[in-house]
């Protein structure tokens, strides 16, 4: 057994105190209980291994990806196992802990700066071109997160574990979007097993672009990438639930404080678009979403300190 062994099967716990007296039972995912923190490494591991099968990723290579932290961190620890270089453009944007993380793993750090520490469309899209830089040179693979769908296999096995740990009683399963692989891969592989199964996008309240609405700047780390991602599927989803950075940080406050989870922003944000959901199918019903990844890549930031 290697590092890689401990990614996935994940525990699901059900919400006790911050769930409404007339709402659906609400079930989360810890997804923090793979090896860097986040359900990142589900991805990282599909996307190298595919690269490895076809001949894109070879010995002596370098990684390369644009990222806010988590798939960095996932790419980075994957790479340490197999004995590739890797590389990552990432801003100031992103928590610190996050930054610290992908280094600790020996990723080689390039940042791009923000407008005063937010998520934009163009802090994406200039990032992306620095990647897209570094790409061009020799023995390079380009993961390339928003266009490879390799990595919607990676959550495929997330779906099937979901379907198991509710035995097969599960009504709607809600998810935030950042490039829409991990909804679109474990909810593919849900209305696989059940075809009336509820599929529920997350995205920032103030970046609204999946609902038709403008792309603006947000503090949800890892989400809303300011346009559609080229992954996001449509057809696939039933709802898509705008929640606005302050609301998702006090949730995240309140899972911790109140039910003993600490997770970040984006988790917050999912388990407050579960709850609109789980109140709008009734309380015989099951929704289940994830903790993306663990509050203590946060602990530093104002989701969790005050300035």
């Amino acid at each position: 057994m290697c590092a890689l062994d401990a990614i996935g099967n994940t525990s699901l716990v059900r919400l006790r105190r911050v769930v409404p007296v007339d709402c659906a039972r609400i079930f989360v995912k810890l997804e923090w209980e793979n090896p860097t923190g986040s359900m990142k490494d589900r991805m990282a591991q599909a996307v190298i291994a595919a690269a490895e099968a076809d001949g894109r990723l070879m010995p002596g290579y370098s990684v390369v990806e644009y990222t806010g932290g988590s798939t960095g961190a996932a790419l980075a620890f994957v790479c340490a196992v197999k004995g590739y270089r890797i590389r990552i453009v990432s801003s100031d944007a992103f928590a610190r802990e996050k930054l610290d993380q992908m280094a600790a793993y020996g990723a080689e750090l390039t940042l791009v700066p923000s407008e005063g520490g937010r998520t934009t469309k163009q802090l994406i899209l200039d990032m992306i071109e620095a990647a897209r830089a570094m790409s061009r040179e020799p023995d390079t693979f380009w993961t390339d997160q928003l266009n490879n769908a390799d990595t919607i296999a990676g959550y495929h096995a997330l779906g099937d574990e979901i379907w198991s740990q509710t035995s097969g009683k599960v009504d709607a399963f809600v998810h935030s979007v950042g490039t829409a692989a991990s909804l679109r891969g474990a909810g593919s592989r849900l209305r696989h097993h059940y075809k009336d199964v509820r599929l529920v996008a997350v995205e920032p309240g103030e970046s609204p672009v999946l609902s038709g609405g403008q792309p603006g700047p947000h503090k949800i780390e890892g989400v809303g990438v300011g346009f559609v991602p080229p992954l996001w599927d449509p057809s696939l989803i039933d709802d898509i639930v705008p929640i606005p950075t302050d609301d998702a940080k006090a949730m995240a406050r309140r899972l911790a404080r109140e039910e003993g989870l600490l997770a970040g922003t984006s988790s917050g944000g999912n388990v407050l678009a579960a709850i609109q959901a789980g109140r709008a199918l009734g309380p015989e019903a099951t929704v289940v979403t994830l903790l993306c990844d663990s509050g203590l890549k946060y602990v530093n930031t104002d989701v969790y300190r005050k300035s």
